[in-house]
């Protein structure tokens, strides 16, 4: 849970950083405890009154080497952002001289490393695929759920529901994603994946996600996806995911689902103490 601390009336540090244009505000809290209330995450998020963000990422002290707190664009909070922990991942390990570091979330603890060639790789985990885990609303089947085109469900540490369709590029995401996102199966609505089949082990796919709306890329989508590709035999268990912003790589294995892929600090800056008095 987030330290317990008023919200700040003096400038706060951030970082802005993106894996494949899926991009994050990050806050340092290690040494100066923050919390974030609704009202300060979407007030950051906003893109034209705020800084802009797909989620908002709070660096917190833990009992691995650092501990992760996920907030979406419309302040709701969410345990799992892959392509976060892996920008957060490539900053800690540069600023300690590590290779490879653990992290906890509220998915768990996650094992990141040094890829190498700028890649940098997250273990997100097994993936849930029972219904209750996910969750759904009532048990049944997760391989092709009782939806228009018999989508997949999975959990990975946040819901999903991913389409199989013959061209992604034809699907219309923002009314189909706004649309599924609250479907009555998914009681804390879910993130929607539109993935079509364009080679052995190749998969293109867009995504919306649940609190945000279309994104360039998103890490726990792409593991979702693979898992669901895999279990319906569509490919193996290693696959290369062409995202609106960029490929990243996932390989799901006996220790968990692996997502590798590239990381961008783009700047930092602080937030005035105008700007956060204005939220409270």
């Amino acid at each position: 849970m987030p330290a317990m601390q008023q919200i700040p009336h003096s400038d706060l540090p951030f970082m802005k950083m993106h894996g494949l244009g899926n991009d994050f505000v990050i806050v340092d809290a290690r040494a100066h405890p923050v919390r974030i209330t609704p009202a300060l995450a979407k007030g950051i998020g906003h893109r034209h009154f705020g800084v802009g963000f797909d989620q908002l990422a709070v660096i917190e002290n833990g009992d691995a080497d650092a501990h992760l707190v996920f907030y979406n664009a419309d302040g709701s909070t969410s345990a799992a952002c892959g392509n976060a922990t892996r920008c957060i991942a490539r900053f800690l390990m540069d600023e300690k001289g590590k290779d490879a570091l653990t992290l906890t979330t509220g998915r768990g603890r996650l094992l990141a490393r040094d890829a190498g060639n700028g890649l940098t790789s997250v273990n997100m985990g097994q993936p849930q695929l029972e219904w209750q885990d996910i969750p759904l609303a009532e048990s049944m089947e997760t391989l092709e759920l009782p939806i228009e085109g018999g989508p997949t469900a999975t959990g990975m540490g946040n819901p999903h529901c991913t389409f199989f369709v013959e061209n992604a590029e034809a699907i219309p995401l923002e009314e189909f994603g706004s649309r599924y996102e609250h479907h009555p199966l998914y009681p804390e609505r879910t993130n929607v994946q539109i993935a079509q089949i364009v080679g052995p082990d190749q998969i293109r796919m867009r995504v919306w996600e649940r609190g945000v709306g279309i994104t360039l890329a998103s890490g726990s989508s792409s593991c979702a996806t693979a898992v669901a590709a895999a279990r319906r035999g569509l490919t193996g268990r290693k696959v290369q995911i062409e995202l609106d912003g960029g490929t990243i790589w996932v390989d799901w294995r006996e220790d968990g689902v692996w997502m590798t892929g590239p990381t961008r600090h783009v700047f930092s800056g602080t937030l005035t103490p105008e700007f956060l008095g204005s939220l409270e």
